[in-house]
This record gives C-alpha cells, structure tokens and sequence, in this order.
C-alpha cells in the first residue's frame, strides 16, 4: 500500500479487502499473530486494545448523561471551534449521510451529529454524546486511534477492533491547543465503506488544521506582564514569557517551579535547601545557577532579594490543578493533569509538591468513583499499576467491562504479594 495511512487503493474491492481482514481478525484474536492485509497501525492498536482487555463483542459505556455532558462541553475548549467544525462538515455529511462526531482528549464524545437516521443506527453502539470511545475502552476507532498516534487516521470496517463496529468506517483528525500543542481532542467523520478513500483522510485533517486556526484566532492575547509555566508530564518545563517559549534545563525547571509556588518570594538559604539533597552543595553553586537563569530569561523576569519571578500572574499549570481541585472541578482537574510535576527531579521540595498533588487528585478521583475519570487514571503511564484505582474502577463499571478490570486487579494484587 503507498499511503499506510489510507485504508484502501484506490480501485480495491472494499467487500474483498472486508472478507479478508474478517479473517485475519479472527486470526489475531484466537491465535495471536497477524495476517496481510493488516496495516501497521491497525496491528498496533489491535495490540494496545488486547492489552487493554477490551472484549472485540463489546460496546462502550455512556460515561456521561444528558446533563453532564451538556455542562462539559459548554466549557470545553472545543466549543469556541464547533461552529466552524459545522460549517465545514455539514453539506459533506449530509450529502453522504455521515456522522460528525468530536470528542475530548480522554475519547468521549462530544458532539455526534449528522442524519437523524445514521444517528440512530450509530446509537446502537452507543457512539452518543457521553460514550467513551478511548482505544483502552472501545478497541481501535478513528477517534481513539488518532488520539492515541496523534495524527489523522481511517479504520476501515472490520479494521475496528470491537465487532459491533465493524460495519462502519470512520477518519478522524487530533485538534491541538495552539498555544500549547497539547492534544484537545479529535474531529471523526463516521459512515459507510465509501469513507474508506483519500479524500476523507484528508478532509477530515484539514477540518483539525481549520479548528487549530479558529482557537488560536479567538484565544485572548497574553497578558504582557503574565508569565506561563508548563512543568507537569515534562523533566523540562516550557516557560512563556511575552509570547517567547523557553525550554529550560531541568536544575532551571526546579528554580522555576519553587519560585512559581512562592510568589511572595524565597531567601537563598531556603531555596538552596529546597533545591538540593546533597546538604555539602553551597551556596555559591546556587548563585552560578540563578545566574544562568537570569542571563538566560533577562532581568525583567528573574529579581533577587528575596529570589522571585517579576509578574504580577504566574500562570503556572500544577497551580491550575491545585486550584481546580480546591472549586471542587475534578473533571477540570483531571484534564489539566498532564502527568506528574518534573517527574525526574529529585529536588526534595519538588518531590513533596508532586507528591502532594498526585495524592491530592488521586484522592478526589477515588471519592469522586467517577468511571471515566478512574479509567483516565488507571490507563496512564503513572496510574497503571496503582491498585486501590484499579479496584475502584472494577467497582463501578458497568458489568460487560468490569472483568478486564477486576483481572488487572488481581494481575497487581499478585504483583503485591510477591
């Protein structure tokens, strides 16, 4: 195949390329190996979704009511871009009666609209608002699958992993934060076999690209004096300062983010205890640093006696999820949560702020027993071998997807006794 991307050539007989990759499905699911024609990153997701347990004759879960979903999405991101999203697609499905979906970085969807006939053959999969179409919970999907290789994909009819999925086919695109680059979530188009061409893929990539436009058009201007800090899921923190990014060095990124949680300021002596574990470092180690740090950012931004940063707002994203958790937002939380703060620093202060806030948002998620927020945490890097979330989670699915689940429990709580 020329584009690995593209799920037929063109003038490939799409039933034949179905009865083949049906086998082959098969194949994968009792024996484990794969057969041509299995593109390189269905195999891949087929993977992802076997080790996520996921049952190939399921459904995702509806995580969110009607209610619910209406209130976070109002205040997603993505809102700001939906008119152009429906302005762009709408002639395009509806002529081909076609369901446009977006959803969240986590994989719920958003926003499913199109025909009123395809809308009600979708929800029998649930592929409704409040669904949860993340790899991890619904096998390979355009949506999921391009969340989770963060570029454009197409899964073509019985490339879906879950068999009730398999007689549709969907592209979909990642939408970006423009001003972080961090994954939003994606824009899918999902309809019959005739979506499994080119031009789809690249419909669906141009129409990300165009909302990637429109949130960075009506995104407000930064605050000249504002500072913004980005120090969680990263050794190295990013550090905007009048519109200029700054990729600091990770002894740099420490600095930063003590000075970011004591706006008011801190001593030498303090800081230089906050900093280092070694007690024989001294003092003048930490001045040669302060003072790369000041001839790399400028006077204007680094002011000593006491150490600080010189703006009146620091924008700092572990300050977004403390503050998020205090309101009692824990979905706002969650998603501010990118990982943990400078997961590699050894800084004992740094060490208790992340400590601190990973057990805070732990906390609010076991008491929250929020399925989809549980599942979020589970499923990543830093929560998948935490047991008291894994048997939270199996406590609160619902019944078709609680044994993958309760095996990753017993799986750890074996681990445990060892």
């Amino acid at each position: 195949m020329t584009d690995p991307w593209v799920a037929l050539e063109p003038g490939e007989d799409p039933d034949e390329r179905i009865t083949v990759l049906r086998r082959a499905h098969d194949t994968y699911l009792t024996e484990g190996r794969f057969e041509p024609p299995v593109r390189p990153v269905v195999a891949e997701s087929w993977r992802r979704s076997a080790r996520a347990r996921v049952s190939p004759d399921g459904t995702p879960g509806v995580e969110l009511d009607e209610g619910a979903i209406t209130a976070y999405r109002e205040g997603h991101p993505l809102a700001r871009a939906m008119p152009l999203v429906r302005e762009l697609t709408d002639a395009y499905a509806r002529d081909g009666g076609h369901l446009v979906a977006v959803c969240d970085a986590e994989g719920r969807l958003l926003w499913v609209e199109g025909p009123l006939a395809a809308r009600r053959a979708a929800s029998r999969m649930n592929f409704v608002p409040g669904a949860r179409w993340a790899e991890t919970v619904a096998g390979t999907n355009a949506p999921g699958t391009a969340i989770a290789v963060d570029r454009p994909v197409q899964i073509f009819a019985a490339e879906h992993f879950s068999r009730p999925v398999q007689a549709w086919t969907c592209a979909a695109a990642p939408i970006h934060d423009p001003a972080s680059g961090r994954v939003l979530g994606a824009v899918d188009i999902t309809g019959g076999n005739g979506l499994a061409h080119p031009h789809s893929l690249a419909f669906v990539g141009a129409v990300a690209r165009a909302a990637e436009s429109q949130l960075a058009l009506l995104a407000p201007p930064p605050a000249p004096d504002g500072v913004r800090l980005s120090a969680l899921g990263r050794d190295e923190a990013l550090l905007v300062t009048d519109g200029r990014k700054t990729r600091l060095s990770r002894r740099h990124s420490e600095i930063l983010v003590l000075l970011a949680h004591h706006p008011e300021g801190i001593g030498g002596d303090e800081l230089l205890i906050e900093l280092y574990e070694d007690e024989s470092v001294t003092p003048v180690t930490l001045r040669a640093e302060l003072h790369r740090l000041r001839a790399l950012l400028g006077p204007d931004v680094l002011r000593s006696r006491p150490y600080r940063i010189a703006a009146p707002r620091v924008d700092a994203d572990f300050g977004t999820v403390t503050r998020r958790l205090a309101s009692g937002a824990v979905t706002g939380a969650m998603s501010a949560y990118t990982g943990p703060l400078l997961p590699a620093s050894r800084a004992p202060s740094v060490v208790r702020l992340r400590r601190r806030l990973a057990d805070q948002l732990r906390a609010a998620l076991l008491a929250r027993a929020d399925p989809g927020l549980l599942a979020d945490w589970a499923y990543s890097p830093w929560g998948e071998e935490d047991l008291p979330v894994w048997r939270a989670l199996a406590a609160v699915l619902p019944s078709p997807q609680r044994p993958a689940a309760l095996a990753r429990v017993r799986e750890l709580d074996g681990w445990q006794r060892r």
